[in-house]
């Protein structure tokens, strides 16, 4: 481990949060607003579900770990809603399943420390047409519908509500967008932007100490120093440490 230590963040999920760091995505986006201030982790796992998430739940968050994350982002839900394959096997999970896996794994999360939060991710829509058309001859037919997606968001909101857990209601923020998918079912840089905002959302409004919002939480190194560059009057220097003009404004305000 480098130092100095900072706050852990991790994100925990299936193809969403693995490719969260690839096409202007949501991951990308919290690294830039938390450089220097917290170090995201990330942990996704393209096509899992949540029995797979279970196997290995002790060996990514376990309990002995001499630090623990300050903030763990967890997204299941995608994969286990699929229609189930006549052979048994594939990624569906029952929903009554899905739902009793997404309490013990936010239960070992909490379980972790005092001071880890969690914020969960619900299941996303998808763009059904775009999944027909882009059928793959190495694949069964994948049942995506919306009609699932949403069976599965909506109660894995209830669960969440029920553990006093901050979620993220995808299945509804995402359809604030028109072109959020790369191909139908993982997220393009506008969904991801929709993501990222909402993950920031919570963070900003949640009544969490310390505060785990970006703007809230020191700069790592931020003190003065006369080997900053040096200003126009040619006798002080500019601190650089929280200029922001490379990233879109829009951030900014969030």
């Amino acid at each position: 481990m480098v130092g100095p230590a900072r706050p852990q963040f991790v994100l925990f999920g299936s193809s969403i949060v693995q490719l969260s760091f690839s096409h202007g995505g949501w991951g990308a986006i919290l690294s830039d607003l938390y450089a220097r201030k917290a170090d995201i982790l990330l942990r996704g796992y393209f096509g899992w579900n949540s029995r797979r998430a279970l196997e290995v739940l002790e060996q990514v968050f376990p309990k002995d770990a001499a630090v623990q994350p300050s903030l763990v982002i967890v997204y299941f839900g995608g994969n286990d809603s699929m229609g189930a394959h006549p052979s048994g096997l594939g990624p569906h999970v029952p929903l009554p399943e899905y739902i009793e896996n997404m309490r013990k794994i936010a239960s070992h999360i909490q379980s972790l420390s005092d001071s880890t939060r969690i914020i969960v991710l619900s299941c996303p829509p998808v763009n059904e047409a775009t999944i027909r058309a882009n059928k793959s001859p190495y694949l069964s037919e994948l049942v995506r519908t919306n009609e699932l997606c949403q069976q599965y968001s909506e109660a894995c909101i209830r669960l969440c509500q029920e553990m006093d857990i901050k979620v993220v209601d995808l299945f509804t923020a995402i359809q604030k967008g028109d072109n959020c998918f790369t191909d139908g079912i993982h997220l393009s840089a506008e969904g991801s932007k929709i993501v990222a905002e909402e993950v920031l959302k919570v963070l900003r409004e949640a009544d969490w100490k310390p505060s785990l919002h970006w703007k809230s939480m020191p700069t790592e190194f931020a003190e003065d120093s006369p080997y900053h560059l040096v200003a126009a009057d040619g006798k002080t220097t500019l601190n650089p440490s929280e200029w922001a003009f490379y990233r879109d404004s829009h951030w900014n305000s969030l």
